[in-house]
């Protein structure tokens, strides 16, 4: 009977200590995860090459500035008259690059997500071409979100386990570093080694997410100089910083996930990763205008690329306090991190200006893709429909433009769809540089349309893919295709630029013809370097925490 007694309690303890650890399932997560952050130094200061002491006599290529915005929503900017919570946050910086250069109407990120994105602009080719065609992310990452739904969903996400053994060696290792195994081949040719050809002294700022593998890092890819983080995202500020204001979904699991995996780290030319000082847009804004001064005598490409706006979603305190019309906490953070962003852009400018560079100089301005919606907020890509992830107008429609004084008129508009892949081309002829012909760019020279030259459209077919989701626009015509859902729609973006009326039961022939050119396109592209390991559902009309309502439009996205 002691025995039984004993075995009974045995049970009640385990049962107890089960329940107690899968309540607190999500601290236990956190610790893990803590413990397996890598060793960060403390902060100390970063020696940039120092360029000529005078500048050589005669004309010189324009420097480059290249600011790539994370996760930057159509509706962040107050360029076209909206802007976060109806125009509180005004963003004067940024939309001085439009209204002084050209801003393009119909401007096109290369895909929905950060990485392929980013991909496209660096090599000024689709993707898939390539096969870098997900965005590169943790095991653990894939497994939460593609087993972990909202509450209340009606469409779970699915996590493929069984192609766990198709992953490349070493990209499914519980470490830190496996992520950066999955990277861009070393083959592809960027537009910094493109610049360089002309003596271009090139230099990276924030966020790489192309891979960390020998060769892919971007030390090895045309970059003279980095500062920032080969990985996805970083923090802004230590969480319990008392210079910094949080705000966390709870119900979205990329968020879960997030907070304790990312460090507040950067390296510079791969050293060992050390502590940024202070908010860690200011920080590399910081260092980015010291480098403007130390290469202010002879030509220079900087690709500015900081994590802002993307979660975890952290304002500095004193953007936060200067916001208090904004009732929303969370709104009020993301604007305050708006407000942090354009701050930095317009210190950016301000640099050149005091330097004697910005008149010949070409600055860029541009997000990696739409305004996520798994932050909750319905508006960052209004009008349009979608969110980051879809290849609706909201997923990848951006804010894009371009100045260069001596060249682009002032308050040009242009209207033609072009795209990230033409960032290549344009800023290779700008430094009167070779376009690699040995294989296909997919990028045009955007200079000779915007000042009227070329009155041909760029581009009158461009693709996106991502998985079995796929979409092409030919001239005014769109088709997105949903393999998994056996879904497709068409819209005619003359007529309805908002995507509000799905033509495809309307138009079959053109759905036909539209299928076809994607076919055509996937005989082009090459096998992904890894598999796609979940499948989920992302809403197309409200944004992550919000109720699943049965007949609510969304795609299924693959990562």
């Amino acid at each position: 009977m002691r025995l039984w007694t004993w075995l009974g309690a045995i049970v009640a303890v385990l049962v107890v200590a089960l329940g107690t650890a899968y309540l607190n399932r999500g601290a236990i997560f956190a610790a893990i995860a803590h413990s397996r952050l890598p060793h960060v130094e403390p902060n100390h200061p970063v020696d940039w090459a120092q360029g000529p002491a005078t500048a050589p006599q005669g004309a010189r290529p324009p420097n480059v500035v290249f600011i790539l915005a994370d996760d930057l929503g159509y509706n962040d900017i107050t360029f076209n008259g909206g802007g976060v919570a109806n125009g509180a946050v005004p963003t004067p910086n940024i939309d001085s690059i439009g209204r002084d250069g050209v801003s393009f109407a119909a401007g096109y990120a290369g895909n929905a997500t950060c990485a392929p994105s980013r991909a496209a602009i660096m090599t000024g080719r689709y993707p898939t071409r390539f096969g870098f065609e997900f965005t590169p992310a943790p095991v653990g990452f894939e497994r939460m979100v593609g087993t972990e739904s909202e509450p209340g969903a009606i469409v779970k996400p699915k996590f493929f386990k069984d192609r766990l053994s198709q992953m490349p060696p070493g990209s499914t290792a519980a470490t830190p570093e496996a992520v950066n195994t999955l990277s861009v081949p070393t083959g592809e040719i960027t537009i910094a080694e493109v610049l360089k050809t002309q003596g271009y002294h090139t230099m990276h700022f924030g966020k790489w997410h192309l891979g960390g593998r020998k060769g892919s890092r971007p030390e090895d890819q045309g970059f003279d100089e980095t500062l920032g983080f080969i990985a996805g995202a970083s923090m802004y500020l230590p969480e319990k910083d008392k210079g910094v204001v949080n705000s966390k979904q709870d119900w979205d699991a990329i968020d879960r996930f997030l907070w304790p995996n990312l460090p507040y780290a950067v390296q510079f030319n791969g050293s060992p990763m050390f502590a940024p000082k202070g908010y860690m847009t200011d920080y590399l804004t910081d260092e980015a205008l010291k480098a403007i001064k130390a290469n202010r005598n002879r030509p220079f490409f900087i690709y500015f690329a900081p994590n802002a706006i993307h979660t975890p979603l952290q304002a500095k305190k004193a953007d936060y306090d200067a916001l208090p019309q904004i009732k929303d906490h969370r709104l009020r953070v993301y604007g305050a991190m708006a407000r942090n962003l354009d701050w930095n852009v317009g210190r950016i400018l301000q640099a050149l200006k005091d330097e004697g560079l910005d008149q010949n100089t070409l600055v860029i301005f541009t997000s990696d893709n739409g305004g996520a919606g798994y932050i909750g907020l319905p508006d960052v890509n209004k009008p349009y429909r979608g969110f980051k992830s879809t290849f609706f107008e909201g997923g990848i429609h951006a804010p894009f433009f371009m100045r260069w004084p001596t060249a682009i008129p002032a308050g040009t508009s242009y209207p033609n769809p072009v795209g990230h892949v033409d960032i290549f081309a344009t800023a290779a002829r700008a430094a009167g540089a070779a376009i690699p012909t040995d294989r296909k760019i997919d990028g045009v020279d955007l200079l000779p349309f915007v000042q009227g030259k070329d009155t041909a459209r760029p581009h009158q077919v461009m693709f996106w893919r991502s998985g079995q989701y796929k979409v092409v626009r030919d001239g005014d015509w769109k088709l997105q295709s949903s393999e998994a859902q056996k879904k497709v729609w068409l819209f005619n973006l003359a007529a309805d630029p908002t995507e509000q009326h799905d033509l495809s039961s309307k138009e079959p022939a053109q759905v036909q013809r539209l299928l076809a050119m994607i076919r055509a396109q996937d005989a082009q592209s090459v096998k992904p370097i890894w598999p796609s390991l979940l499948q989920g559902p992302v809403f197309v009309d409200h944004p992550s925490g919000q109720p699943q309502k049965p007949g609510d439009e969304y795609i299924l996205w693959d990562n």
